[in-house]
């Protein structure tokens, strides 16, 4: 993708104009980190930039910003510009054109504001990014109430960036988003999404939500963790003390490149604890039914922030499910393999693993589930149903439903291999239909 972009910018040099990489691929590169995608800055307006290149897309062309096709990947290509007024806390009422400097000066943050001519590799420093990156330090450029309000969603990406890199928010910038941290309920909801999607990843998830606390961007985005941080757990069970800590750790010990559903099963996992909290005849604390809550709390976040349907579907079945496991070695053979066989099995297992690493630490459960996973596994002539309900009818069993529950009835047989073939399935259904 480097090597693209180089090329954009050799064609847009060629051509008579000036052109740098700009933002978070500097910022990673100064890091030794590599870069995700390249974005370049330049004099050429859109109606130039569509000329020199065959394949674009007009993706803000308004503002300035044109998508550049090359050798299979996408470039972002966006002409040099300030922006002023933001009526909308979003977008710029106007755009003026200008040069590389003054449109330095208009971006959010110092270590973003770094511009690089790989051509001749001379960096263009014009924001103190250097220093800040340094330091480690996270600074707005300029006033940090005026960044803010140019663009809301830069309080959270403050979070998202200090958690991120690991650096430090710098006290007037961090001061900021606390005093204007309301003003993130005006952004959309997608937006929102998003940010905390990116918070929340490896390896930097503990210290987003830590931030998300302190910065006051909690109360307005996900206000349904602030009761966790002081609800207490039976120490029996949870020496790690408040529910806000468990969900911490868990979120520390996420694994990289983890399923994306999985760090959200954990942020809602015991999300229904603190409205169930309650003292037991034994003096201890208990939140009986705090997951059935849960699932219908973590139904209404996930809809509020307007995720996928399908993903809504499976955090909200593993926050419903979690606490069946500390039942499995004492289930039937069937109802334990029906549970195997879910399809998010394996994501409801991964947050079984991070519950008891987050609390106790005893992986008993856990073990003895990948075992029989494995043994499962080890039977695929178990996994498919021996029969299906157009075999019934063609039995003469009508449809309805004792269909449905005959159907039921052959599968855990099945699963409790007290039958193996087809034939044997159909025999014992013709002998237990009620005609």
């Amino acid at each position: 993708m480097r090597e693209n972009a180089i090329q954009i910018i050799r064609r847009l040099g060629d051509a008579g104009y000036e052109a740098y990489l700009v933002g978070g691929c500097v910022r990673d590169q100064l890091r030794g980190v590599e870069p995700e995608d390249f974005d370049i800055a330049t004099d050429a307006r859109p109606d130039e930039i569509e000329a020199i290149f065959p394949r674009t897309v007009g993706v803000g062309k308004q503002f300035g910003v044109m998508m550049v096709l090359e050798g299979g990947e996408e470039y972002q290509v966006a002409t040099f510009r300030t922006e002023t007024g933001y009526a909308d806390g979003r977008r710029p009422d106007e755009v003026t054109f200008c040069d590389a400097r003054a449109d330095a000066e208009r971006r959010d943050f110092t270590v973003n504001g770094l511009f690089l001519d790989p051509l001749t590799d001379t960096l263009q420093d014009w924001v103190g990014g250097q220093a800040d990156l340094t330091a480690r330090r996270l600074c707005t450029i300029g006033d940090p109430g005026e960044r803010f309000a140019e663009d809301h969603l830069r309080l959270l990406r403050a979070v998202r960036f200090a958690a991120q890199l690991d650096f430090q928010i710098a006290p007037e910038t961090f001061q900021a988003v606390k005093d204007h941290a309301a003003k993130i309920a005006n952004t959309s909801a997608e937006r929102i999404r998003d940010e905390l999607i990116k918070i929340f990843r490896p390896p930097h998830a503990a210290r987003g939500l830590d931030l998300l606390r302190d910065s006051g961007l909690m109360a307005y985005v996900f206000p349904e963790l602030l009761a966790t941080i002081d609800s207490d757990q039976s120490p029996d069970y949870h020496p790690e003390g408040t529910v806000y800590n468990h969900i911490r750790l868990m979120l520390e010990k996420l694994p990289g490149n983890c399923d994306p559903r999985l760090p959200w099963t954990v942020l809602l996992h015991d999300i229904g604890k603190p409205a169930t909290a309650a003292i037991g005849d034994d003096g201890r604390i208990h939140n009986y039914g705090h997951e059935r809550i849960g699932a219908e709390m973590a139904a209404d976040i996930l809809q509020r922030l307007r995720f996928p349907r399908r993903q809504i579907d499976d955090i909200v079945l593993t926050v419903r499910q979690h606490m069946t496991f500390r039942n499995a070695p004492q289930m039937r053979k069937a109802k334990l393999r029906r549970m195997l066989l879910r399809p998010t099995f394996d994501l409801e297992l991964e947050q079984h693993r991070l519950d008891c690493e987050g609390s106790h630490r005893k992986l008993d459960i856990h073990d003895y589930l990948k075992r029989e996973q494995a043994a499962l596994a080890a039977q695929p002539e178990l996994i498919p149903p021996l029969v299906r309900g157009e075999d019934l009818i063609e039995l003469g069993i009508p449809p309805g439903p004792g269909l449905g529950s005959l159907i039921e009835a052959i599968r855990d047989r099945q699963l409790a291999e007290e039958f193996t073939s087809r034939e044997q399935a159909l025999a014992w259904a013709k002998e237990n239909t009620v005609q």
